[in-house]
């Protein structure tokens, strides 16, 4: 199943440096502003569908799935990009 992430295995570790941009986190951030968009426009499409007379619920249901998957994604490129740091 596709997780969002960009090919190959990501790294072993949160230890992404933030301080440079390199070609990964470049192409994670990218990814990030895609995904959250998409997240956007699925809840659109929801609000969109839940305002009709008569609302498809399986159609809802399905965006609604959709669109946890997505946000789950991108919590996990977030914590890719900015990894815990413990105190």
């Amino acid at each position: 199943m596709d997780q969002g992430l960009p090919p190959g295995d990501p790294p072993a570790s949160n230890d992404i440096d933030n301080s440079g941009d390199d070609a990964e986190t470049r192409t994670l951030r990218a990814r990030l502003v895609d995904i959250r968009t998409e997240h956007q426009d699925l809840d659109d499409a929801i609000e969109a569908l839940a305002a009709k007379t008569l609302p498809d619920q399986i159609q809802i249901a399905r965006l609604k799935k959709k669109k946890l998957l997505l946000k789950d994604i991108i919590v996990r490129i977030e914590d890719l990009l900015m990894p815990d740091i413990i105190a």
